[in-house]
C-alpha cells in the first residue's frame, strides 16, 4: 500500500514512527543531537494523539532506568539519547540486557568527549556493542524512520527478548530534511501490533522477581541464557524484514549489498557515508571499475558467516570504522570482519581505515582514493598498511 511522501528529518521521522507505535512509557531527557526526538513526541503527548505516559527525568541514567522498570512491569517503553548520554546509561544498559527486556532505545550517534565534539561518530554505540543489545543502523532518514518500525517486533519476539538499539548518524541524518515515504497509522499498528509480555512483574498470577543478586551458581547461566536469544535474532530481523517488505514495498536484510556480485575490490561500512560511497561506486563502475559496497545494518549480533559469504570473491576489501578501537590494530567493525573473513578462509587483502571521527567530511573523492588504494594492494599483491586513517590533516 502506498504511504505518504513528506520531508522529515531523521529525528522527525523517529518520533512519527513512534506515534504510529504509540508505546506505553517513554521516559526522557535531552541532549544534543537526539534532543528532537522527546521534543516532537511530547507534542504528540500534548495534543492528545499518543496516550503514552511520558516521563521528564533528571538525567540519562534515570530515563534508561524508568524505561527498564516499565518493561519490568508489562508495558512497552524506549527512550532516547546520544554520546555521553548513552554512556551515562552504561550500567543500566547491562542491567535491560541481562533482565532479558525487550524495550528500545533510539540512538542519535555522536562523538564522545573529549575533546568536547557535538557531531557524528560511532564511539558511542560501539562502546556499548557488547552489552547484549541488538544494534540497527541506517543509511539515511528512511532507513531510520522504517528501522524503528520494524524494532519491537524483532525485540518483543518469543525467541529474542532482548532490548534493541535503532542508531541513526548525529546531524547528517538526524537533522538533515530528506524525502521519505511514510507509512499509514493503521499500518504500523497492525504490523506492531499490542505487546504481550511473557513475564511481568504486575502479574499476580506469577510473582517474580527482576534483577535479583546472582551467585555465582547462577550468573554464567544467566549470560547463556542471554546468548540463546541473541542465536535467534538474525532469523527474527530477516523474518520482519520480508512481512515489512511486503507491506511497504522496501526490502531489508541484514546488510546491504551493493553492486557487489562481480566486484573485486569492496568497502565495508556502517551509516551515512555508505551513501557517499554509492556515488564514488557509480562513478568509478561507469569508468569499467568492478567495485562494491557491503553496508551493514545489523551489527550486533554480528552476522559473521553471511558478510564472509558476500565478501568470498573480493581480491581486496577496506573495513571502515567510524570509531578508534585503540587497539593499535583498528576499530571494532575491522575487528569483526577482518576475524569472519579469517575463520571462512578469506584470501582477500584487507585493511582497516578509521574515517569521519567527530564530523569529519567524507567525500566522494575520498572514497575514490580508498578504491584506488585496494587496487594498489592487489597490484603489489601486499596489504600495505593494516590500520590507516583517512582524512587526517598533514
Amino acid at each position: 500500500m502506498a504511504g505518504k511522501r513528506d520531508r522529515l528529518s531523521g529525528n522527525e521521522a523517529i518520533a512519527i514512527a513512534l506515534r504510529q507505535i504509540n508505546p506505553d512509557v517513554f521516559p526522557a531527557f535531552p541532549i544534543t543531537p537526539s534532543t528532537e526526538i522527546p521534543q516532537y513526541f511530547a507534542s504528540f503527548v500534548a495534543n492528545g494523539q499518543v496516550d503514552t505516559e511520558f516521563i521528564p527525568v533528571e538525567s540519562e541514567h534515570s530515563s534508561m532506568s524508568a524505561a527498564i522498570g516499565a518493561s519490568a512491569a508489562g508495558a512497552r517503553s524506549l527512550t532516547a539519547t546520544s554520546s555521553c548520554g548513552l554512556a551515562y546509561m552504561w550500567e543500566e544498559l547491562y542491567i535491560a540486557a541481562s533482565n532479558r527486556l525487550p524495550l528500545a532505545l533510539a540512538l542519535v550517534n555522536r562523538a564522545l568527549s573529549g575533546p568536547i565534539n557535538i557531531n557524528c561518530d560511532h564511539s558511542d554505540s560501539m562502546g556499548a556493542r557488547d552489552s547484549g543489545w541488538i544494534q540497527m543502523y541506517a543509511e539515511n532518514n528512511q532507513e531510520a524512520y522504517d528501522n524503528m518500525v520494524q524494532a519491537f517486533r524483532i525485540s518483543e519476539h518469543k525467541d529474542v527478548r532482548l532490548p534493541i538499539m535503532i542508531c541513526q548518524d548525529g546531524f547528517i541524518t538526524s537533522h538533515a530534511v530528506e524525502n521519505i515515504e511514510l507509512l499509514e497509522d493503521a499500518e504500523v499498528k497492525g504490523f506492531v501490533g499490542e505487546y504481550e509480555p511473557e513475564n511481568y512483574l504486575l502479574n499476580p498470577e506469577c510473582p517474580m522477581a527482576v534483577g535479583p543478586y546472582s551467585v555465582t551458581d547462577f550468573y554464567m547461566e544467566a549470560k547463556r541464557n542471554q546468548a540463546e536469544g541473541m542465536k535467534h535474532v538474525e532469523k527474527v530481523v530477516l523474518d520482519v524484514a520480508k512481512e515489512f517488505a511486503e507491506m511497504s514495498g522496501r526490502e531489508y536484510g541484514l546488510f546491504e549489498a551493493y553492486k557487489l556480485e562481480d566486484a573485486d575490490r569492496a568497502v565495508v561500512m556502517i551509516g551515512s557515508a555508505a551513501g557517499t560511497t554509492k556515488d564514488a561506486i557509480d562513478k568509478l563502475r561507469a569508468q569499467g571499475e568492478k567495485v562494491g559496497l557491503l553496508k551493514i545494518r545489523l551489527y550486533r549480533p554480528f552476522p559473521a558467516e553471511a558478510i564472509a559469504e558476500a565478501l568470498k570473491n573480493v581480491k581486496a576489501v577496506a573495513v571502515m570504522d567510524r570509531a578508534e578501537g585503540y587497539t593499535n590494530h583498528g576499530g571494532p567493525l575491522g575487528s569483526d570482519v577482518m576475524a569472519a573473513m579469517f575463520r571462512a578462509r578469506s584470501t582477500a587483502l584487507a585493511t582497516n581505515i578509521i574515517y569521519g571521527l567527530g564530523g569529519r567530511d567524507v567525500r566522494v573523492e575520498d572514497m575514490e582514493q580508498v578504491f584506488a588504494d585496494l587496487q594498489t594492494m592487489i597490484d603489489n599483491d601486499d596489504a600495505g598498511e593494516t590500520y590507516r586513517y583517512m582524512g587526517i590533516r598533514e
